[in-house]
């Protein structure tokens, strides 16, 4: 597969055309710090962002604000408390709670304040995912080549935007609050030609994706630090 990365998506075609998003507007590779409050839920990795449950219960639900249409799935957040600080994923939402709010893990929770007190103040900030290998795709099942679903996941930082080759343009994708990125009218049979855009500004672009549905594909690269 073909490789091309770049930071502000300097020396990547496809990112010309893409603006910066709600996470990636704190600029560079520090984010700010949120003040905020944490409850807990039964949580077993799965959720709203679509991945599978996990054996890794150090996860989160995000707040509908904080959510921002399913852009916070897959990032990580450090979130210190009265106990300590731990880093968690965001694999779900929480409509309910308000912005700056985080519902944790039981588990989780359980490592930055006692589980008795139920709701506690914190802060949090996104930082880098410890990741190892590269980006994957996740096919959604019943995707064809008349309709396409696609997430993207194992990724440093949050994806911003996913583009697709089409008729040799390059086209954004919607993203559905859900964390599929829809071609409501497919991309053909493929393989595909994907640009990925992290929240800062870093580009990868992917060829030789296939049409397999409800698999995997590995990419060929990570976001940078």
């Amino acid at each position: 597969r073909d490789l091309a990365r770049a930071r502000d998506g300097a020396g990547a075609e496809p990112a010309a055309a893409l603006e910066g998003g709600a996470l990636g507007e704190a600029g560079g590779p520090r984010f700010p710090t949120v003040s905020g409050k944490a409850t807990y839920y039964d949580a077993d990795g799965s959720g709203n962002c679509g991945f599978e449950p996990t054996g890794d219960l150090m996860v989160g639900a995000m707040n509908q604000v904080d959510y921002a249409g399913s852009e916070a799935c897959g990032a990580c957040v450090s979130v210190t408390g009265p106990k300590g600080t731990i880093t968690i994923r965001i694999v779900d939402r929480c409509p309910e709670c308000a912005k700056g709010h985080i519902d944790l893990s039981q588990e989780a929770f359980a490592k930055i304040a006692e589980v008795s007190l139920g709701v506690v103040p914190i802060t949090w900030s996104y930082v880098a995912c410890p990741v190892s290998g590269p980006i994957a795709y996740k096919i959604k099942e019943g995707s064809n080549q008349w309709w396409t679903a696609l997430q993207v996941r194992d990724t440093r930082y949050a994806v911003k935007t996913l583009q697709a080759k089409v008729k040799g343009a390059f086209v954004t994708l919607p993203r559905e609050t859900y964390n599929y990125f829809i071609a409501a009218s497919g991309l053909g049979v493929g393989p595909y030609e994907l640009p990925v855009t992290d929240v800062l500004g870093a580009v990868l672009i992917d060829t030789g994706i296939p049409l397999k549905p409800g698999q995997v594909v590995p990419g060929a690269a990570q976001f940078p630090p």
